[in-house]
């Protein structure tokens, strides 16, 4: 009987702290896709309690959704795709800070969505548009520009949007 109760895992969670001080129970199996935590563990973090002094609670409230959808056996190849479309439809700022977290985080698969959605919003964006979505400033001089835009006037088509969502 004993060899029967020892072959069943139990489940094993972590509770994961935003920078924020908010505390979230997560199943050590779904939270280990990020590599970082999963050394964490296999190092023997002493504590169930992992700090991520670099992630704020709205920012993890969203990958731990992203992390159960992808985690999921119940979940179909139709399901997480129409989950990634929704999930990447956000503000410039959020996903920007969902990429910064999913960096620090190594989770390869999250990183890779938000930078191809990223990708996919500056094509055809005029150079002013970029550089006010990644809060670029400029470093030619007006005369610089002007004769950069008479020489390659390809370069300057584009969306005129300057909306950052």
């Amino acid at each position: 009987m004993a060899e029967a109760a020892s072959s069943t895992t139990e489940k094993k969670f972590l509770t994961l702290k935003s920078e924020d001080g908010d505390e979230f129970e997560l199943e050590e199996s779904i939270a280990i896709q990020s590599v970082t935590i999963k050394n964490m563990v296999e190092d023997g973090c002493s504590s169930s309690v992992v700090p991520l002094s670099n992630v704020d609670t709205e920012t993890l409230i969203k990958i731990i959704d992203y992390l159960k959808m992808h985690s999921s056996t119940s979940s179909n190849e139709e399901e997480i795709e129409n989950f990634d479309k929704e999930f990447v439809n956000i503000g410039f700022k959020t996903i920007f800070k969902i990429l910064e977290a999913a960096n620090f985080l190594d989770i390869n698969s999250l990183l890779e969505l938000c930078a191809e959605a990223v990708a996919n919003r500056i094509k055809k964006k005029t150079p002013e548009v970029v550089r006010k979505i990644f809060n670029i400033t400029s470093d030619f001089t007006l005369e610089e520009e002007a004769e950069i835009r008479n020489e390659t006037p390809w370069a300057f088509e584009g969306d005129l949007d300057h909306s950052l969502d």
